[in-house]
């Protein structure tokens, strides 16, 4: 056998595994045709048709309320968004038409999700038989929302996506499954996960997912420009693969291979530029709206700067927080570099932080102090935190923190937390509290993995005497 079996590699899977006649045997024979990838991609499609199924209600249900939309947890963006933000007419994202823009508001998305959302709408209206869209131009949009075509269209963009969605998960378990080419069974945490399941389809975050999947594939096979590349489009998809970069530094350095990493940032540089070019070139101000829209937005859902501001009655400002969440988490990735730089210097050999690892420390800390934690939020760690700490027992603790707050977000939006006597809503509290922890759980333990290699499960394969430290950050 040419990887690590999970039978024999992890407790969890190990006690499980007697369900069905224990460990692989040493002299047992794996099938043929059931390598682990494809084992792993059926999986993911059968998490990913489970999560259809998941939010089958909010799509398939009548004249149902707001509230009954929470109580189910099967909310989505998607469809509440086809017709606001002009995509019944096709209209292009960043239209500087004044007409367009005074009947639509603009995608407050980086560039990567508008491209994504405004070609899904064109194959909708491709399936819906190609509706005269200048015809919609002329009625007021209160109009749209009542039309039978426009809401069948709402159905559509929901399925085209979730095709796409689909798509996108299975190339990032595929992507997963190959990054460590020892440990292919590290990627089923991503595969059979409950966040997968519960918000791939709230809103456009798995296409950033998929290209971070591929950026920890391309740094595994040695390759800093296609990295770069995948890092920089991923950036112009979410702001956050772009702290990969403050990993790869780190790794550079302890290599003393610093034209690595600049080669790797120069092409996520000349990769985002030319994502974002078209959406600037054809609308600068729509453009910045993304900018501006998160530079003004104050204490939102699942932060700890919500939890503080309704506790203490505060009424912080929007600008408050932005100055006081960006210098936090300037100390966190001091903290990240310093951790990165000292961890794994003792011993025999050098062993030298994996971009995983080091990738979830720094997002994690970005979730902190951001002033949001949307639900989907949680696969922005996804693919970080099983390849980081490729444990059933750990995975299985953090994931249980966000499905539990998965739950009370769902129950306070839908004002079934709140007080019979009024005020906020305290348990929803306890739901943040208890997606920190969980994150600062799985953080200490791949910290105490940095500096304890010997607990981590992957340092074995990276520990080769007398070989270049090269393989030992993969």
């Amino acid at each position: 056998m040419t990887h690590v079996h999970p039978t024999r590699d992890d407790a969890v899977v190990t006690a499980l595994s007697e369900v069905v006649g224990g460990p692989m045997g040493e002299h047992a024979r794996p099938h043929r045709w059931w390598t682990p990838a494809r084992v792993l991609l059926l999986l993911t499609a059968v998490v990913f048709a489970a999560g259809l199924v998941q939010k089958a209600p909010c799509s398939l249900a009548q004249g149902r309320d707001q509230n009954w939309v929470y109580s189910h947890m099967c909310y989505t963006d998607l469809k509440p968004l086809y017709v606001p933000r002009g995509m019944a007419e096709h209209a292009w994202p960043y239209s500087d038409d004044a007409q367009t823009r005074a009947r639509y508001d603009v995608m407050e998305y980086p560039v990567g999700i508008s491209y994504w959302a405004w070609g899904t709408a064109w194959v909708t209206h491709w399936l819906n038989g190609s509706p005269d869209v200048a015809a919609r131009y002329k009625e007021p949009v209160s109009d749209l929302y009542a039309d039978p075509e426009v809401h069948d269209e709402e159905d559509i963009f929901l399925l085209v996506n979730a095709v796409g969605f689909a798509a996108l998960a299975l190339l990032a378990t595929w992507l997963l499954a190959g990054t460590n080419r020892s440990r292919p069974w590290d990627a089923a945490a991503f595969a059979a996960s409950p966040a997968l399941l519960l918000t791939g389809l709230i809103n456009w975050d798995l296409l950033a997912v998929a290209l971070v999947a591929g950026a920890l594939w391309a740094w595994s096979r040695d390759r800093p420009v296609l990295t770069g590349v995948l890092i920089g489009l991923g950036t112009a998809a979410k702001l956050y693969p772009l702290f990969l970069l403050g990993g790869l530094l780190v790794i550079c350095l302890r290599q003393r291979r610093v034209g690595r990493f600049a080669l790797a940032a120069l092409w996520a540089v000349v990769a985002w530029v030319v994502a974002n070019a078209p959406a600037y070139l054809s609308g600068p101000d729509q453009w910045k709206v993304f900018w501006s829209f998160n530079a003004e937005r104050k204490a939102d859902l699942g932060s700890l700067w919500l939890l503080v501001d309704q506790a203490g009655d505060l009424g912080i400002s929007a600008h408050t927080i932005n100055v006081w969440s960006w210098a936090l988490f300037g100390a966190w990735c001091v903290g990240v570099f310093a951790i990165g730089m000292s961890a794994g210097r003792r011993g025999p050999v050098a062993m030298v932080p994996r971009l995983a690892q080091l990738g979830y420390l720094v997002v994690v800390g970005f979730l902190l102090v951001n002033k949001v934690y949307s639900p989907q939020y949680v696969l922005w760690l996804l693919p970080l935190a099983v390849l980081a700490r490729p444990r059933w027992r750990d995975q299985v603790v953090w994931q249980a923190c966000e499905v539990f707050y998965f739950c009370t977000v769902w129950w306070y939006l839908g004002g079934y937390l709140a007080p019979a006597g009024g005020g906020d809503a305290g348990f929803y509290w306890v739901g943040i509290v208890v997606r920190v922890l969980g994150e600062l759980y799985l953080a200490a333990v791949i910290v105490r993995d940095l500096y304890r290699p010997v607990h981590d499960p992957c340092a074995l394969e990276r520990v080769e005497p007398g070989s270049a430290v090269a393989e030992l950050s993969r």
